[in-house]
């Protein structure tokens, strides 16, 4: 059977948020065999992709003008392991709240402090949902998914899902690469609730003098989030917005209590943090009702941004960075949405434009170096790139300490790495606030990644030295890959006679110590929006290209729009040398923001 797209489908309909957006290609699937079929067709293989469930964690920027798969995979089974455990498998398009309903009616303990989450059981493991006390991540046995990649059906265990707070495998690098199918849930077969650690769900027990049933918690969950929680059809928004932060202990009772010593705070599995509730910060940062056009912080639960009435999805956005900056101001926290913001637009900052000496030049006193336009100033090479909700920093240059505080940057996903030498990489122990206890993601070659454990010593040691920045070093080759959902394609240059790589994502390219392009990377870069590139000086160099050879580069691959970069102070002063630049062909400079999709 051919699969049947539709065209420009509303989506305003399929989310909770309920803000009109389009897709310019939609289809369903309600078994295996039409998502194979789908994933075979032109559309899917012509189109950027985004598998949505029950709409309930995801806010369209926009229209997506790519191809919307929407999983439909019903059905609900049940069989017993034996007499303490019930394996329930459904389908990943059933209701989250008809699957929980079902649980219960059929006498399985285990979800019912899950009752009343809206969204689909198949957004269940991407999310690991969780509320009063229960994460579904400890109660999934197993998830069956397809993977694009390999072109199969795998079936993953909870183990290799990666379950941690609102987090797994699926929202990193499983995401764009799984589409669940299944999930196995291990339940036990009792009518007794199993977990009452929440506050309220304790009072519940006292107050009935026993131990409440999984119906009777059910009920409970369900009247405190209605008490708490817009009704969905009334009032649009994805439920918690915001991730709760987890910090060190220290940072905790060092610097948060000094600024208020009545922020609460919930233990965690690791003694050396701490879970601090965001509703409460973002409540006591003032923000209650606080809104933007007719997207507003929810006065009943800080925690939900709301779309009181006509809201667009740029105002959600603003209202969210706007909590954001001002619980960082007050709290000193950084604030991470849980809804996965599905943008195409493509949102690129200069954080660098200069070469491995910078501009000025110590002890030049030339009229650039010299000169008083801070488009003058170059610091060494770097690129944040954001799309997707994703952040992604291009090389990490020796003064990324000085850009990341210019550019305010409080959060990266990950990293991608050009080459080796130190004007690309000297910024790495910089990354260590970033890190924030975790292992932070590293995508580069292996040469580099060879050349950097050496350099890093300290920080791949098996007992690192404590606060120390980590690292997963991810070795890319000429493949594609994917981060978070975001594709990147590898681009093979010459940096002299040195191997070296540059990256598309999108219809965006950087490209810097470029001498040379093999031809048959060519193909990789048409049809581009915007290419940054490099161009150090008119005079000729060995390993870097020219004004004029980058130009004649530019003529070949014909971007819309080009700027160049990692160019020195003989290039003269910005203001002069844009003069002589071709028409859609710009110099970079430090804290240019370039968007494009």
């Amino acid at each position: 059977m051919t699969p049947i797209f539709e065209k420009d489908k509303d989506l305003g309909h399929l989310t909770t948020f309920g803000i009109p957006a389009r897709a310019a290609l939609y289809a369903s699937f309600e078994n295996i065999e039409q998502l194979k079929r789908l994933l075979l067709s032109e559309e899917f293989l012509e189109n950027e992709f985004f598998v949505l469930g029950g709409g309930s964690n995801v806010l369209f920027n926009g229209d997506f003008k790519g191809l919307v798969l929407h999983c439909l995979i019903k059905g609900i089974k049940k069989y017993q392991k034996d007499e303490t455990t019930v394996f329930a498998i459904a389908g990943g398009g059933e209701s989250w709240e008809d699957f929980v309903a079902w649980t219960i009616r059929e006498g399985l303990a285990g979800l019912e402090n899950l009752s009343g989450i809206p969204g689909t059981v198949g957004a269940s493991p991407v999310q690991n949902i969780g509320a009063y006390g229960v994460e579904v991540g400890s109660l999934i046995h197993k998830v069956e998914c397809y993977d694009i990649m390999n072109r199969e059906v795998v079936t993953l265990s909870a183990e290799q899902c990666r379950f941690g707070y609102r987090d797994s495998i699926f929202k990193n690098e499983g995401k764009g690469r799984y589409i669940v199918l299944r999930v196995s849930f291990k339940l036990h077969p009792s009518s007794v609730a199993t977990n009452l650690e929440y506050g309220p769900l304790r009072k519940l027990e006292e107050k009935l003098g026993r131990r409440p049933s999984i119906s009777e918690v059910a009920d409970e969950v369900v009247s405190i989030r209605n008490s708490k929680l817009p009704d969905p059809k009334k009032i649009g928004s994805a439920g918690s917005f915001f991730k709760n932060p987890v910090v060190r202990i220290f940072f905790y009772k060092e610097v948060m209590l000094a600024l208020n010593p009545d922020i609460p705070y919930y233990e965690t599995d690791d003694p050396l943090y701490v879970k601090i509730p965001a509703g409460w910060l973002i409540e006591h940062a003032g923000l209650k009702g606080y809104s933007v056009g007719g997207a507003e912080v929810y006065p009943e639960q800080c925690l939900v941004l709301a779309n009181k009435g006509g809201a667009k999805a740029g105002e959600v956005i603003e209202l969210a960075e706007h909590v954001k900056k001002v619980v960082l101001e007050k709290f000193g926290v950084t604030l991470h949405p849980e809804v996965n913001i599905v943008d195409s637009d493509i949102k690129v900052t200069i954080l660098g434009s200069g070469t491995s000496k910078g501009v000025p030049e110590v002890g030049c006193f030339c009229p650039v170096c010299r000169s008083e336009d801070p488009k003058d100033n170059r610091l060494r090479c770097s690129a944040l790139v954001e799309t997707k909700g994703v952040r992604l920093l291009i090389d990490i240059s020796p003064d990324f300490r000085q850009q990341s505080i210019r550019a305010g940057i409080t959060a990266l996903d990950a990293a991608l790495v050009t080459h080796t030498h130190y004007d690309h990489v000297g910024g790495f122990d910089d990354l260590r606030p970033l890190c924030g206890g975790r292992i932070f993601p590293v995508y580069l070659r292996k040469e580099v990644n060879d050349d950097l454990h050496h350099r890093l010593d300290y920080c791949f040691r098996e007992h690192p030295y404590p606060g120390v920045p980590t690292f997963d070093m991810h070795e890319i080759d000429d493949a594609p890959f994917m981060i978070k959902g975001v594709k990147i394609l590898p681009i093979n240059i010459l940096h002299g006679k040195l191997p070296i790589v540059g990256y598309r994502i999108g219809d965006f390219a950087y490209l810097t110590d470029v001498k040379t392009i093999p031809e048959e990377e060519i193909y990789k870069l048409r049809d581009l929006d915007v290419l940054v590139i490099n161009a150090l000086r008119y005079k000729d160099h060995f390993a870097h290209l020219t004004v004029d050879e980058a130009l004649e580069i530019i003529k070949v691959l014909k971007p819309k729009r080009t700027y160049l970069t990692h160019m020195c102070h003989e290039v003269g002063k910005h203001s002069e040398f844009e003069k002589k630049l071709p028409e859609n062909v710009y110099p970079a400079y430090d804290g240019l923001v370039i968007h494009t999709r």
